[in-house]
């Protein structure tokens, strides 16, 4: 794989939710970064300023987890660290939406990423979807339009993940395939690929950045595919994770 991976021991800052934390932290690790996953209101501020890199996911929010990630945009914007927002569940909660907008409001991001449903629920304030996942049959070319607009609206690269990844930046979309139906069979990978896009940007703050870290996520997970199952499957991802990075 590419040189890309190697990511010189750069500290990434995760607010994220409890049920990928692990995972997440695992991705960093295997890309030669360092993750942390500080979130008490009294010390974020400081770890972020620290930090090369952020990334603030809403899988699961807790009136603590919101001070956190808000004191944390603050400091990230003020002082240029890439920030990667990942909207889960913002498609099946008011709640999630309300805050992601209010991020996009009041910080810097580098960027937004959602799967297709996420992503356009923030595009069509009446879409809704159920729990975290993405309906399926939506139309592709809604999506381009919604992370096109999301991206001229908000200033940043909009990712919506899919069977093919669409990534827009400045007016321009570019499209990553690939990967394994076995991606979406286990919990947790969605947010790996945030902890992966958020890494990316450490090393260098570009749509390319971000369309490298897609391509090489959906790579690996073609890597572990395997008959044995899902737990098999998460295990070769993460050794597809560290291996892809050695290779």
């Amino acid at each position: 794989m590419e040189k890309e991976a190697r990511k010189n021991n750069c500290l990434i800052h995760c607010i994220t939710n409890p049920i990928s934390m692990n995972q997440c932290a695992n991705a960093i690790l295997a890309l030669g970064a360092k993750p942390i996953m500080a979130e008490h209101p009294d010390e974020v501020m400081e770890i972020t300023r620290t930090a090369s890199s952020l990334l603030l996911n809403l899988g699961n929010i807790t009136d603590s987890r919101i001070s956190s990630m808000r004191l944390a945009l603050k400091e990230a914007s003020a002082t240029g660290i890439p920030v990667t927002l990942d909207a889960v569940g913002a498609a099946c909660s008011s709640l999630r939406k309300t805050l992601v907008r209010l991020f996009l409001t009041s910080g810097k991001f580098a960027c937004l990423k959602g799967n297709y449903s996420e992503i356009l629920a923030l595009y069509d304030d009446t879409y809704k979807a159920a729990g975290v996942d993405a309906k399926d049959g939506i139309d592709e070319e809604l999506i381009r339009r919604a992370v096109l607009e999301l991206s001229k609206t908000n200033s940043c690269i909009v990712v919506a993940t899919g069977k093919v990844d669409l990534i827009a930046s400045d007016g321009e979309i570019r499209e990553v395939t690939g990967g394994t139906a076995q991606l979406s069979q286990v919990t947790g990978t969605g947010c790996m690929l945030g902890a992966v896009i958020a890494t990316y940007l450490a090393e260098e703050n570009s749509l390319q950045s971000v369309v490298n870290a897609c391509a090489f996520f959906k790579a690996c997970g073609e890597k572990a595919a395997t008959d044995k199952g899902i737990g098999t499957f998460m295990v070769n991802l993460l050794d597809a994770l560290g291996g892809c990075h050695e290779a």
